[in-house]
């Protein structure tokens, strides 16, 4: 069963409630929790989970998804897919809480349209995001990749975006101050 059975309880717990809130600042903030413990365990349950609250951050946070027929059908399977999975570490049932995620991931492979592109795309770029905090964390990019089912391309070129963005070097700016840069060089 999931190595960090009561931490992985909470988030569920929390998820379904913020997922209930249309809090997606709070699902991100969960599933960032999540990476912390999943850097640390290398545990594949928690590494599942930090996946399945980002997605479905990202997933609540974008309203025109509402507007697609499928949606009310989408979102009463998020609410019952936690639901098992809480149900399934509350009773220590390894399997069923491998089904109730699981079944999300076939539910979103069956739907139809744009929403199923839309949505499998979230659950695509959501991996390859964990996938880059987690190497944040100090594992290797191979165990990393492996560990959530991505290559090690698509992981260095996010990680390099990443790194390059978040270091104090990089900034912008604005059209105005390089205008002002531009005419001080010619005083």
């Amino acid at each position: 069963m999931v190595q960090e059975k009561e931490n992985v309880l909470r988030i569920f717990e929390e998820t379904e409630e913020a997922i209930k809130n249309e809090d997606s600042f709070k699902l991100n903030d969960l599933s960032n929790q999540t990476i912390n413990t999943a850097s640390r365990t290398q545990d594949p349950d928690n590494i599942a989970t930090a996946v399945i609250v980002y997605s479905i951050g990202k997933i609540i946070e974008r309203e025109k998804y509402r507007e697609f027929p499928e949606w009310n059908a989408l979102y009463k399977k998020i609410i019952s897919s936690i639901d098992g999975a809480i149900k399934a570490i509350r009773e220590n049932k390894d399997k069923d809480f491998k089904k109730s995620i699981d079944s999300l991931r076939g539910y979103i492979d069956n739907l139809s349209g744009k929403l199923k592109e839309y949505v499998q795309d979230v659950f695509r770029k959501a991996q390859i995001n964990k996938a880059s905090k987690i190497y944040e964390h100090g594992i290797s990019m191979e165990k990393t990749a492996n560990l959530l089912g991505i290559n090690m391309y698509e992981l260095a070129l996010y990680a390099g975006q990443a790194n390059v963005a978040s270091s104090p070097e990089y900034k912008i700016i604005s059209a105005s101050s390089r205008i002002k840069m531009a005419m001080e060089m010619f005083e």
